[in-house]
């Protein structure tokens, strides 16, 4: 696997190295030693999927407050997505900072969102899937989330969604954010 660090400190765009023969490739997703040698130090305790039949759904943008802060290892598994994440921790240099990359089924990347980090998504294709390995149980008291399209973050999304939950619609600004 090569790891990629963003400039959000602890987030890392994971490319897999393919060994490649006739059948196809293998390639590794998960190690222990890989992910701690860069400072991850959070095993999957859950695994989950989400399903999205329309391209221009977004999801998110989604975090869990302390102590029940979920690190997340997302890859798409069936068609594309563009996946964001901002930075939640008050006390880092790049609070309220994001970063968004491109997960396909093509492509095999993966994103590695550290605690306490906002996530979401806009699917780009009909019939995506979405995979998530996830370091922490889901404690619904503890599930927060911000605005996907608030100004002072500026996320600059690829288009505009056409399939959003009234949830996700109304989150707050990250003015308004609990505090991490």
């Amino acid at each position: 696997m090569i790891f990629t660090e963003t400039k959000l400190a602890g987030a890392f765009i994971i490319d897999i190295e393919r060994l490649s023969d006739e059948r196809g490739f293998f390639a590794r997703t998960w190690c222990e030693d890989k992910f701690a040698a860069h400072g991850i130090h959070q095993p999957p305790l859950q695994s989950s999927i989400s399903s999205n039949p329309k391209r221009g759904t977004l999801r998110g943008m989604h975090y869990q407050i302390a102590p029940h802060g979920e690190s997340k290892l997302v890859r798409c598994t069936k068609g594309g997505i563009y996946d964001v994440i901002v930075d939640m921790r008050e006390q880092s240099p790049t609070y309220g900072q994001w970063v968004g990359v491109e997960l396909t089924a093509d492509n095999f990347r993966m994103l590695f969102v550290p605690e306490y980090f906002a996530h979401g998504f806009i699917t780009l294709q009909d019939n995506t899937d979405v995979s998530y390995q996830i370091s922490a149980k889901y404690t619904p008291g503890a599930e927060r989330a911000l605005r996907w399209n608030d100004p002072a973050i500026g996320i600059e999304w690829p288009f505009e969604p056409v399939l959003l939950s009234e949830k996700d619609r109304n989150h707050p600004d990250i003015q308004m954010a609990v505090k991490l």
